[in-house]
């Protein structure tokens, strides 16, 4: 509506940076608002582009179901009705760490409209579900204890939302409070257990080594020693999580259909199973595409919550969270404290690494061990280090949860290495780019934990070459320059075995269907399904798009685990491709299921001692950005940033997600947070506002540059773009600071440009 009246005022002569103001009060967690200003600019002008044809692999392919979703045409679960359906409302608990005495429901029970009031008591099956470890108590019973702000302790049910909300506040509590636990360091001396129903504060403890690393420091011509600190930062999806659960049936028959907007709707139909003691089977959950996610919908929130009330009343109940609900409960980045020590010899090649790290991983496990497992993985960046110890701790504390967030502890730990790596050039006289061109990771070297890299890495010279240009231009500009350099995983790795499939099938009529059980959550899996498709059957067909439906379906086993680590392009493009080229050696029999496997199991745990060639991941991709500071004004003038994505699929999406990663990057650089109270372990930062989200006059222009350099093994060359995008811009951001004002940062986010927490 903004745009429009602009448009309507100012026609042609609307400038980008104006429309960029008045775009002040909106929120946009995707896109870094680039594409969003280009249309606009686009509109204003009158000079709509032709809208490209559907194409396969490589093409700029408008996006599956584009106009719908555009025109807000594609529902969320919360614009979703059904006959007799209830509401549902959590009661949450008032302490991070408090024993529950009672719990009094007769006020809730006896309000206007409600049908029932549920406990932990009321939970037929299992009270623990997780994504890894079952410790995540689905509500917390009497007897038993909570452990931080975000714990359910009653479910309420009634004709509507308000009635629900309102008769949720009736609940009331006896507790016996406790001082909740908000410091690692604490959590690690004493005796006393944060988190209720486990053993210790020590969810996990991640380490390697290789070489002498004491002997390698000792002979180096210049060592660096340095403590870096990140902070805990929200996901701020737009779309708060949203649950739908409708039972049907009777008896032995009786089943439950959950409409979810997870990441892993495999996982959380296992755990609904688990909490309503059925067989997998009675349970399907369908994905609703969902309003964003960047890892923060992994965890469930409220689907079992919403499944128990259904189950137990035999009708149709919705669960949504409010915005404040939505904050306490799911999982955050990892605040990560990580301690350095590198040596470089006199020509600023890398010598040895030593790092200690300690994650605040927040109640309950989520992913926080494998976070902090990649994090101590990724903890060298893309560089060679002939000698190396890592070890990293995840930390249980009464905190809000540490789980998934796009990077993954790639971001934290390769701000670290990227600020050591520049302290590094300047004692040894080199500039960012020479150094990083000196260490940075090529085919046949051993890359961190001990892996042999492969070709694949060529993309990472491949990204700083192509940098290099603009480097040298705003330096020869006089401008405060900062340069980062990243690698991320694409898939699982570690050990997992993946394995992902999917279906094709040509209808009589010629229509192309294309089953995958990949989360569709805004960046564009079923538009690569689609390329996939039209790439490897378009010279057998005559395939229209418009008669190509693609179908995230749960109903079969299609999918494994959730849909994260920058793998659902890289997997779900494999199994498409396989299903298709089933389909021609079946030679495109109609009216039948033609079905595609893909699977990486060929990686190995980290650490692991008994392997002496490890593969950690099984694909990389790379990542170099340039921030550039105007040293008049101190504001970013520009961002470059060069990725390596492989193959790019459809490179408008790519560019699209690399834009909202640096958007998001900046901001995980200089303005945003989640703190918690280190008294109460609560958030203090409730609203969207207080988030320190950069909006669109603030976000610099951003030129980005696709390098393609496929992976071996991989489908088309394919590499994941979800998450490298945000994670060499801390460190470019610091140096350009640096460079501004001579001050080594340490801390994030930056704000003050001063070297210590805000």
């Amino acid at each position: 509506v903004r745009a429009k009246a602009q448009i309507d005022k100012k026609g042609a002569a609307l400038k980008r940076e104006d429309m960029a103001r008045h775009l002040g009060a909106h929120l946009c967690r995707c896109t870094g608002y680039a594409k969003i200003l280009d249309a606009i600019e686009c509109v204003a002008k009158n000079e709509i582009p032709p809208l490209a044809a559907a194409g396969g692999v490589g093409s700029r392919t408008v996006k599956h179901e584009a106009e719908a979703l555009a025109l807000g045409d594609r529902g969320y679960i919360d614009d979703m009705r059904v006959p007799g359906m209830l509401h549902a409302a959590l009661h949450l608990t008032a302490h991070a760490r408090a024993g529950i005495k009672a719990i009094r429901t007769d006020a809730a029970r006896a309000a206007e409209g409600v049908r029932a009031v549920y406990t932990a008591s009321d939970i037929p099956g299992e009270l623990m579900v997780g994504i890894i470890h079952k410790d995540w108590p689905v509500m917390i019973p009497v007897g038993g204890c909570t452990s931080y702000a975000g714990d359910v302790l009653a479910i309420v049910v009634a004709e509507s939302r308000a009635q629900a909300r309102a008769a949720a506040g009736l609940v009331e509590v006896d507790y016996e409070v406790h001082t909740p636990i908000t410091d690692v360091d604490v959590a690690l001396s004493t005796s006393e257990v944060a988190v209720w129903q486990t053993k210790d504060n020590v969810l996990s403890t991640s380490t390697y080594q290789r070489g002498d690393v004491d002997a390698a420091l000792a002979s180096s011509k210049h060592v660096v020693r340095e403590t870096f600190q990140t902070q805990r930062i929200e996901h701020a999806f737009l779309e708060p999580e949203a649950t739908l659960a409708v039972p049907s049936g009777s008896g032995e028959t009786r089943r439950l259909h959950v409409y979810s907007g997870g990441q892993g709707v495999w996982d959380d139909r296992n755990d609904i199973a688990r909490v309503l003691g059925l067989a997998n089977d009675r349970v399907t959950v369908e994905l609703i595409t969902n309003g964003g996610a960047f890892g923060g919908k992994e965890d469930m929130s409220n689907q079992a919550h919403a499944s128990l009330a259904a189950w137990l009343l035999d009708a149709p109940v919705k669960c949504v969270l409010s915005r404040e609900e939505s904050l306490l409960m799911h999982a955050k980045r990892h605040p990560i404290r990580m301690s350095y020590e590198m040596g470089c010899d006199e020509n600023g090649k890398l010598t040895a690494l030593r790092v200690r790290a300690v994650g605040d991983s927040g109640a309950y496990a989520s992913v926080g061990m494998k976070v902090l497992e990649r994090m101590a993985g990724h903890a060298s960046g893309p560089y060679h280090l002939p000698s190396i110890d890592v070890e990293s701790i995840a930390v249980r504390t009464n905190n809000p949860v540490g789980g998934a967030f796009r990077g993954f502890g790639a971001n934290q730990a390769q701000f670290a290495m990227e600020g050591m790596l520049d302290r590094l050039a300047e004692l040894a006289g080199i500039d960012s780019w020479e150094i990083r061109r000196r260490n940075v990771i090529q085919p046949g070297m051993v890359w961190g934990p001990g892996q042999l890299m492969d070709d694949g890495c060529n993309g990472a010279l491949a990204c700083l070459e192509a940098i290099k240009p603009h480097y040298d231009e705003a330096k020869k500009a006089g401008k405060a320059v900062g340069l980062g350099l990243g690698l991320k995983n694409s898939g699982l790795g570690n050990g997992f075995k993946e394995v992902t499939r999917a279906v094709v099938r040509i209808e009589d009529d010629g229509s192309l269907e294309v089953r995958h059980g990949w989360t569709e959550m805004g960046q564009g899996i079923n538009t690569v399904a689609m390329q996939v498709a039209i790439e490897e059957l378009g010279q057998h067909l005559a395939i229209d798009e418009r008669r190509v439906r693609v179908v995230v379906d749960t109903t079969r086993e299609l999918g494994l685990g959730q849909t994260t680590g920058s793998r659902g392009t890289l997997m779900g493009a494999g199994a498409v491709q396989d299903a298709c080229r089933t389909a021609l050696k079946a030679g495109l029999t109609r009216g039948i299921d033609h079905v595609g496997e893909y699977r990486v199991d060929w990686t190995t745990k980290l650490g692991d001692p008994g392997v002496t060639n490890p593969i950690i991941h099984s694909t990389f991709g790379y990542a170099t950005q340039l921030v550039v500071i105007d040293r008049e004004t101190g504001k970013i003038e520009r961002v470059v940033a060069a990725h390596d994505v492989g193959r790019a699929v459809n490179p408008t999406l790519c560019e699209g997600q690399i834009e909202g990663s640096i958007h998001m990057g900046l901001g995980y650089a200089l303005s945003e947070d989640f703190p918690a109270d280190p008294e109460t372990g609560f958030p203090t930062n409730m609203t969207l506002r207080s988030l320190g989200i950069l909006r669109a006059k603030d976000v610099p222009p951003m030129k980005v540059m696709l390098v393609e350099s496929p992976q071996p093994n991989a489908p088309y060359g394919i590499k994941g773009v979800g998450e490298i995008g945000l994670v060499p811009t801390a460190g470019a951001v610091a140096k350009a600071l640096h460079e501004l004002d001579g001050v080594w940062r340490t801390h994030l986010p930056m704000r003050r440009g001063n070297s210590e927490e805000d």
